[in-house]
């Protein structure tokens, strides 16, 4: 079986003045794997200016670039116009959505949304009460509900559920307890589990620590560039990966 090298990274956090930043990163990009995941936080403030100025920088990938958007991308509400920029550079902007790379025969599949806040098991929100409390629990519920439709439409050798929020606590562990709630939820492992993968990539939590597993035993990797302190990760699939 062909190997698959995957490259991964979320919170870039790019704007005008980060420009050459990623680059000389990206130039040996093509030696080094097959596909970059983007784990959303692609922007500072989630402004078409940031998205133009990171979609530049892409502009030379040799490999094809799948993102998913995070909550600084959606906090200017121009997250419409940023996804536009990207895709219009080449990027494959996914929300509830999947999408399949074919490598030398082999076949990657990449389901995608940004997933949402609620906690995990024993310290968990409700949809219950205000309907403000309702509404941010439904909407982490829909996240999960179109991440699991999006993996269950893979048929691929390998699959990969990419996120911007965490789906397990464990690559939380070094934020303050106290705001996990608003990192991830385990709603999110619920569809990983049900649906299958192998791996899971998000972002979000710089403060937090790599390697987390869901309940199910699905492998879990933070890849906020805060955590992985490198321009990006490199997993292998198939056979002789390492």
């Amino acid at each position: 079986m062909t190997v698959i090298r995957v490259a991964a990274v979320g919170d870039l956090h790019f704007g005008p003045d980060s420009e050459g930043t990623f680059l000389p990163a990206l130039e040996s990009l093509g030696h080094q794997a097959d596909v970059l995941l983007l784990a959303g936080d692609l922007t500072k403030v989630g402004r078409r200016e940031e998205a133009e100025a990171l979609a530049r920088e892409l502009a030379g990938v040799p490999v094809p670039v799948v993102a998913v958007l995070g909550n600084h991308d959606y906090h200017s509400e121009e997250q419409d116009a940023v996804r536009g920029v990207l895709e219009d550079a080449g990027v494959r902007v996914l929300e509830g959505e999947a999408t399949v790379i074919e490598v030398d025969g082999a076949r990657l599949g990449i389901a995608g949304a940004k997933g949402f806040g609620g906690g995990f098991a024993g310290a968990c929100a409700t949809d219950f009460g205000e309907p403000e409390m309702k509404g941010f629990i439904r909407e982490t519920k829909a996240a999960a509900d179109r991440l699991g439709r999006a993996l269950g439409s893979l048929s691929t050798d390998t699959r990969i559920a990419l996120l911007h929020y965490s789906p397990v606590k464990e690559t939380l562990h070094g934020e303050p307890p106290e705001i996990y709630a608003f990192l991830g939820s385990y709603l999110l492992a619920e569809a990983v589990d049900h649906e299958g993968a192998d791996l899971v990539l998000h972002g979000h939590a710089h403060r937090g620590t790599e390697h987390g597993v869901t309940p199910g035993g699905i492998p879990v990797r933070n890849v906020a560039q805060p955590v992985i302190s490198r321009p990006y990760r490199v997993f292998a699939f198939g056979n002789g990966a390492s």
